[in-house]
This record gives C-alpha cells, sequence and structure tokens, in this order.
C-alpha cells in the first residue's frame, strides 16, 4: 500500500483560485460539428446550451508541468498527489442562469474534499472540486466535480474495469452513439484535454491497461444533457447530477437512454453489455 499522509492532503481543503474568460461563439460551433448535431450556431447575446460552459476557462498548464499521462501536475487547488491513474468519478450541475455570447466570465475553483478508501482495484484517493460561474449578471452555474485518483500499472497488467448493473428495460429514449478516435481527439483539443487516454492508444493500452481509447466523462456527460434536451425541447434543465460507474471505449458503440420522471427524469449511459456506465437524475426548473 502507498505511504500517502491523508492528513496533509486534506490541509488542502479550502484552496480557492480565480480564472477569468470570455464566451466566445467560435468553440461552440466546434462543439456542434464534433458532436454532430443541427444545432444552429449561438450569436451574441444568445444563450450557450447546459454543459457547453465546459469550452471556456480552458487548463492552459506549460509543458513542463504535465505528468506522464499528460495531465498537469498542479492543478491550482490540488496538492500534489501520491497516486499517478486519474479517472472521473461524475458530480453535479447546477444551472442558476443561462451564460451568453460575449459575457465576460469570472470562476471560482475550489477544493471542497479528499478522502482516502480502499476498493477492488487498491487505495483511492477521491477528490471533489467546486467550479462556479459568474457574468456580470451574478451566479450562473455551480459545477462540482468528482475524480480519483488510483495505484500505477506493473508492466503488462490490465485494468481492472467494474462490472454494473443492467440498465432498465424498456427506456423509451434511446440512442447509439459510435465514438471514434477523431471525435475523442476533437473532444480534447476543443476542452484543452492532455490527458493521453483518450487519444494516445498506446499508452492507454500498455499502459494505463484498457482495451482502447477511453471515452471522456465529460463527453459521455455532454451526450446525456443532449439527449436530455432533444426530448424535453420546451423544458429548462435545472439540475443535473451524475455519477460514473464503468468507462467506456472507443472499440465499441455505447447508447445513451433515459425515461422522464414527476419532476425531470433520468438517464443511463449503457456499456456495449447493457450495463451502467453513467447514470444521471434530471430536475427541470
Amino acid at each position: 500500500m502507498p505511504d500517502i499522509n491523508i492528513d496533509e492532503l486534506k490541509s488542502h481543503i479550502g484552496t480557492m483560485v480565480e480564472d477569468y474568460d470570455i464566451a466566445t461563439a467560435a468553440p461552440l460551433r466546434e462543439m456542434i460539428v464534433t458532436f454532430d448535431r443541427d444545432d444552429a450556431a449561438p450569436e451574441d447575446g444568445e444563450a450557450i446550451h447546459p454543459g457547453w460552459h465546459g469550452c471556456y476557462f480552458l487548463p492552459l498548464s506549460r509543458r513542463a508541468t504535465l505528468g506522464a499521462d499528460g495531465l498537469p501536475t498542479d492543478t491550482g487547488v490540488l496538492p500534489k498527489m501520491p497516486l499517478p491513474r486519474r479517472m472521473f468519478a461524475g458530480g453535479r450541475f447546477e444551472f442558476h442562469a443561462p451564460i451568453k455570447v460575449g459575457d465576460r466570465l469570472r470562476r471560482e475553483t475550489e477544493l471542497m474534499d479528499l478522502s482516502l478508501r480502499e476498493g477492488s482495484t487498491g487505495v483511492l484517493v477521491f477528490t471533489k472540486i467546486a467550479n462556479r460561474i459568474y457574468n456580470d449578471n451574478g451566479l450562473c452555474v455551480v459545477e462540482e466535480r468528482d475524480g480519483v485518483f488510483r495505484e500505477g500499472l506493473k508492466p503488462g497488467e490490465k485494468s481492472g474495469i467494474p462490472k454494473r448493473d443492467p440498465i432498465p428495460e424498456d427506456l423509451p429514449w434511446q440512442k447509439e452513439m459510435t465514438p471514434d478516435v477523431v471525435q475523442l481527439f476533437r473532444f480534447s483539443a476543443i476542452t484543452f484535454n492532455p490527458h493521453r487516454i483518450h487519444y494516445d492508444r498506446t499508452y492507454a493500452m500498455e499502459v494505463e491497461g484498457y482495451p482502447g481509447l477511453v471515452v471522456h466523462g465529460p463527453f459521455t456527460t455532454q451526450c446525456l444533457l443532449d439527449l436530455v434536451r432533444d426530448m424535453n425541447p420546451d423544458k429548462t434543465i435545472k439540475k443535473f447530477d451524475m455519477r460514473a460507474r464503468a468507462p467506456l471505449f472507443d472499440t465499441a458503440p455505447f447508447t445513451v437512454c433515459g425515461r422522464p420522471t414527476d419532476d425531470g427524469c433520468e438517464v443511463w449511459a449503457a456499456t456495449p453489455e447493457g450495463t451502467v456506465a453513467m447514470q444521471a437524475r434530471v430536475e427541470f426548473a
């Protein structure tokens, strides 16, 4: 077991940084073509779609600060972590007011929590980071993002992939997604995500032990948000609470599916085997 001083790591809880950006239109057009959608690109003064705030506040880390996996070793709020492998674990969105093209934006990023656990794949450190995005009129989006840091693999070892429960049957909303290396690369480029598991097949398979390129957690999240929007064109998403349960890969299509509930809806991303890869509950305004 790695020697981890969890108390020292926890001493960084509450660390906060501020960033500034402008809600430009160019990356929104890139999102439309990357996901092969028919949306009209928002013009100046028009609201962006839920999830598209991920096009802004890109992680502009210098090359010398990047780790072997491509990600920065210093994110501003996280301390240097003692475990090398990083994965998206889920998160929550609260949409308070629309971000509009042309808005000047301010983001507060705060480390909310750190915890140490031991799972079937070894020692894990879970993190929770909150992003609060404001325009000149006030708070627009609160995003909490959960991450997990894992132990490294021995050469030739395969990454453990959890097997989850099957998704519910006979869901009325169904859409098949077929991610490929170009689409995943484009999404990495739009969000300036340098994590090599999403575009470097040799690294993903030989170093991290995956069967192929890993689909970004935020990519799957956007697929679910788009499904909700497509199936409920006259409704406004207020809250989106998702949990990543198992990774998806570019080796086979996956399905996004869902159904309405009394106050919103619930949606899933299903693995090719029909088990849960990601699940989310949605509340409408």
